[in-house]
C-alpha cells in the first residue's frame, strides 16, 4: 500500500509538473514530495524526472512509468466502483430489442418489472438484426451464434422445433410418416421481416435426395398467427417447442415427423462489452438467465 501512495503521488506531480502543486493537492509539504519522488527513483532505479529551478518535466521512463501507473490507478478505481455499484438499487431506462417470441419473455418482463419497479423498460420486438452499439440499446436477446465482437453474450437456454398440428386436421388429412408426404399438406410458413426470405423447414433427407417442394396454405411473420392455425386445424406448423408445450400437453396439437426434424437453436442475451454492466444492466440478465428456461415454467407441460 506504500507503494501504491507513492504512485499516486507520482501522477500528481506528473500531471501538476510541480513539487508544490502537487503538495497543495495532496495536503503535504513541496519538501515532502520531493522526498518521496526521490525514494521511488531509488527504488526503480531510474530517474523519473528532469528537475530545474524553473520546471519538474518527465524522463522517458518517467513518460512509460505514467501511462503504467495510470492505467493500474484506474484499475482500482474501477474495481472500487464495482463494489459500490453492487448496494445500489437497478434504476433507470433499459432499452432492450427481443424477438418475437412474446410468450417465452413476456411473463419474465413482467415478473422483472415487479421486481425491479426502478427499472423503466423500453422493449422493441423484431427479428431484425438491429446494431446494438450504434442503435442505443442495453442488450438484445437473440437466437445463434454472437458475431459481434463488441458485444458480451450470455446463454439463457435451448429449444428445437417440431411439426405440429391439430388431431382434427391429421383425422382429415392423414399423418405424414416421412418428409416427402408433406408435399400433399396444408404447411403455415413464416417469412423474415429483414430479407423477405421463407423459413426453410430443416428435414433429415438422403445426401441426394432433392429439397422437399412445401406448399404454401399460409405465410406470416410471427408465432402466435401459424400457432392459432395449427390450433384451428388448418394446416401443419413449423414451431419452436416453448411455443407449442402446452397445447401439445392438452392434446390440442399433435407433433409429427420428429425424427426427421433436425433444427434446434440457443437463445443468448448481448450487451455492448464492458467490464462492468451498470446495476440495472446486470440485475437484468441475471434474471433472465434464471428465469427465461427455468425447468419449472414448463412443468405439466
Amino acid at each position: 500500500m506504500k507503494s501504491l501512495g507513492r504512485f499516486m503521488l507520482f501522477v500528481q506531480v506528473a500531471e501538476t509538473r510541480s513539487f508544490v502543486g502537487a503538495g497543495r493537492l495532496l495536503g503535504i509539504s513541496a519538501s515532502a514530495v520531493g522526498k518521496s519522488v526521490s525514494r521511488l527513483e531509488d527504488k526503480l532505479g531510474v530517474r523519473l524526472f528532469h528537475r530545474s529551478t524553473r520546471s519538474v518535466t518527465l524522463t522517458a521512463e518517467g513518460v512509460m512509468f505514467l501511462e503504467r501507473c495510470k492505467r493500474i490507478l484506474a484499475e482500482i478505481e474501477a474495481a472500487e466502483q464495482e463494489l459500490v455499484s453492487v448496494a445500489e438499487a437497478p434504476r433507470g431506462k433499459l432499452r432492450v430489442s427481443l424477438p418475437l417470441v412474446s410468450a417465452l419473455v413476456l411473463p419474465v418482463l413482467a415478473d422483472f418489472m415487479r421486481a425491479h419497479p426502478q427499472v423503466e423498460l423500453d422493449l422493441d420486438f423484431t427479428d431484425r438484426q438491429v446494431d446494438v452499439i450504434e442503435e442505443g440499446f442495453d442488450a438484445v436477446v437473440r437466437v445463434g451464434e454472437p458475431k459481434d465482437s463488441r458485444l458480451s453474450a450470455r446463454k439463457l437456454g435451448e429449444f428445437r422445433r417440431l411439426l405440429v398440428g391439430s388431431p382434427a386436421y391429421f383425422a382429415a388429412r392423414g399423418v405424414p410418416r416421412r418428409p416427402e408426404e408433406l408435399s400433399s399438406h396444408a404447411c403455415l410458413h413464416y417469412r423474415y421481416p429483414s430479407s423477405g426470405k421463407i423459413e426453410r423447414w430443416a428435414l433429415g433427407r438422403a445426401p441426394d435426395a432433392p429439397e422437399i417442394a412445401l406448399p404454401t396454405a399460409m405465410i406470416c411473420n410471427n408465432i402466435e398467427t401459424r400457432l392459432c392455425f395449427a390450433l384451428q386445424g388448418l394446416g401443419i406448423a413449423y414451431l419452436p417447442d416453448f411455443a407449442v408445450r402446452e397445447a401439445l400437453a392438452e392434446g390440442r396439437l399433435v407433433s409429427v415427423l420428429d425424427d426427421y426434424v433436425e433444427a434446434a437453436g440457443t437463445f443468448r442475451v448481448l450487451w455492448p462489452a464492458s467490464r462492468h454492466p451498470s446495476p440495472k444492466l446486470r440485475a437484468f440478465i441475471d434474471f433472465l438467465a434464471a428465469r427465461v428456461f427455468a425447468p419449472d415454467r414448463f412443468q405439466g407441460s
